[in-house]
């Protein structure tokens, strides 16, 4: 997603209808469950959880709702497994589209997205066609609040190992490598600093401009529908809204 819209975006998921909640909950219900499978239901004991958990809570998914989640996922060690999966392909003019899916039927999930490929203007790719044009990068964002000063955040931040730290005009944007992004992650929350987003993204090194009318409505129209799959977890591009 482009630089100028990073706030405006996590606003714009935020507001999303009930329905639509209803599958970011999903979503998050099989992070907690596949967390907890991996390393146990203490967050105490596992790192994988304390991020599902701040994740979680970042999108207002209640306390008893992630409680349930994880007791369930705790006591059914057993039962479905979800594969992440991920998916690369372009879409109208070429912009760069990465799809990670979290499913329990990949044939159903692939499908999926090969139709949203389709109808929206594009195809979908080999693996590793696109990825190359994106960093992976944890990515953490602070919005602009009285009680918060930047050399706080910058401090806990860069102790912890954050790798840089961007200052815009609704906020604060911390970037680090996906394998310090746990640790500087738990160092703002400890510093009390509250954090309107904060996962391991794939950020966009160039962006692509759409100009013709029936390429933004393609290009709207798969976004549409990979963001209504529920099997669909994130969705990275690099167009340039």
């Amino acid at each position: 997603m482009s630089g100028h819209s990073k706030f405006a975006n996590i606003k714009h998921k935020k507001e999303k209808n009930d329905a639509a909640k209803g599958k970011i909950f999903t979503i998050l219900g099989r992070e907690l469950a596949v967390a907890v499978k991996a390393g146990g239901p203490d967050p105490a004991n596992n790192s994988r959880l304390r991020d599902a958990i701040a994740k979680a809570k970042s999108n207002n998914m209640p306390n008893d709702t992630i409680d349930r989640s994880i007791k369930k996922a705790a006591g059914n060690l057993d039962g479905v497994n979800y594969e992440s999966i991920t998916y690369e392909g372009y879409g109208p003019k070429g912009v760069a589209v990465i799809v990670e899916t979290l499913t329990d039927n990949k044939n159903r999930s692939a499908a999926n997205v090969r139709s949203a490929f389709t109808k929206g203007g594009g195809n979908m790719g080999t693996t590793g066609c696109v990825s190359f044009m994106f960093d992976q990068k944890g990515q953490i964002m602070i919005e602009k609040d009285d009680d918060i000063d930047f050399d706080t955040i910058e401090l806990a931040a860069i102790e912890a190992g954050a790798e840089d730290i961007n200052e815009e005009d609704e906020g604060y944007e911390i970037i680090t490598a996906p394998e310090d992004f746990s640790a500087v992650r738990e160092a703002i929350e400890k510093a009390g600093i509250a954090m309107a987003e904060a996962s391991v993204t794939m950020l966009p090194q160039t962006y692509t401009e759409l100009t013709d009318e029936d390429d933004i409505k393609k290009m709207n129209r798969l976004l549409e529908l990979l963001e209504a799959d529920d099997d669909v977890k994130n969705v990275f591009h690099n167009w340039d809204e």
